[in-house]
C-alpha cells in the first residue's frame, strides 16, 4: 500500500483499516468531522494527515492539539506503533470525541493517549514534546498561541500545521506577533494546500 506516493507496511496498512472502520462505525452517531467529507474519508483525511508524520518520521513525544476526529493525531500515533518508540498526546475537550480517540487507540495498539482538557491547560498536564500538529483548528496565529507553552525559546521543538489556499494571509498575520523560522510543504494531497513547519518561534508583543 502506497500514501502519498510513499510505501506502508502491511502492519500500518491493517492498522489504518481498523482505524477506517472505526471511524466510520462512530461517526453515524458523533460528528466526527464535516459530513460532506465522510465519502472521501481516505484522501481528505487519512492521507492528508499522513503528511505529518512523513515529513517528520522521527519517534518523538508528539503534542496533537484539537484531536477531534483523530486526524492526524491518531494516524501519527499509527505509524509510530511501528517504531515501538516515540508518543502522541492528543488533547480534547469533547468528552465524546475523547472517547472514540481512546477506542482508536486501544484497537489498532497505536502509541498514543488522549487527554480530555482545553488546550490552555494541557501544558501543565503534559509537559515537554518534540513536535505539535494541528489541522482544521485555529488560524496559525491562534495556533501559536497554542504551541507558545512548548514552542517559546525551545529550537528542538517544532509545529506542524496543515493550512489551506489562505495560508499566505495567515502567515503574514503572525508575523505581526511572532517571529519564527518557517518551511512550506506542498500537499500532496490538495492543491494549494501546505503543511506549515514552524520552529524557533519568539514572541514580538
Amino acid at each position: 500500500m502506497e500514501l502519498n506516493g510513499l510505501r506502508v507496511s502491511r502492519e500500518t496498512q491493517e492498522r489504518l483499516q481498523h482505524f477506517a472502520a472505526l471511524f466510520q462505525k462512530w461517526a453515524k452517531t458523533i460528528n466526527l468531522v464535516a459530513p460532506s467529507t465522510l465519502g472521501d474519508l481516505w484522501d481528505r483525511h487519512i492521507a492528508d494527515s499522513s503528511q505529518v508524520f512523513q515529513i517528520h518520521p522521527k519517534p518523538t513525544t508528539w503534542i496533537d492539539l484539537g484531536s477531534g476526529g483523530g486526524f492526524p493525531g491518531v494516524i501519527t500515533a499509527i505509524f509510530l506503533a511501528e517504531f515501538q518508540d516515540g508518543w502522541v498526546h492528543l488533547v480534547e475537550s469533547n468528552h465524546k470525541k475523547a472517547a472514540f480517540l481512546r477506542t482508536a487507540l486501544r484497537e489498532t495498539h497505536a502509541r498514543g493517549s488522549v487527554h480530555s482538557i482545553r488546550i490552555e491547560d494541557a501544558h501543565a498536564e503534559i509537559g515537554g514534546c518534540g513536535a505539535i500538529s494541528a489541522r482544521a483548528l485555529a488560524d496559525l496565529d491562534g495556533l501559536m498561541g497554542y504551541s507558545a507553552p512548548w514552542m517559546l525559546d525551545k529550537e528542538d521543538c517544532r509545529g506542524f500545521f496543515h493550512k489551506g489556499r489562505d495560508y499566505l494571509r495567515e502567515i503574514d498575520k503572525a508575523r505581526g506577533r511572532w517571529e519564527f523560522d518557517l518551511l512550506e510543504h506542498g500537499s500532496a494531497v490538495e492543491h494549494e494546500s501546505v503543511v506549515l513547519e514552524i520552529s524557533n518561534l519568539r514572541r514580538l508583543v
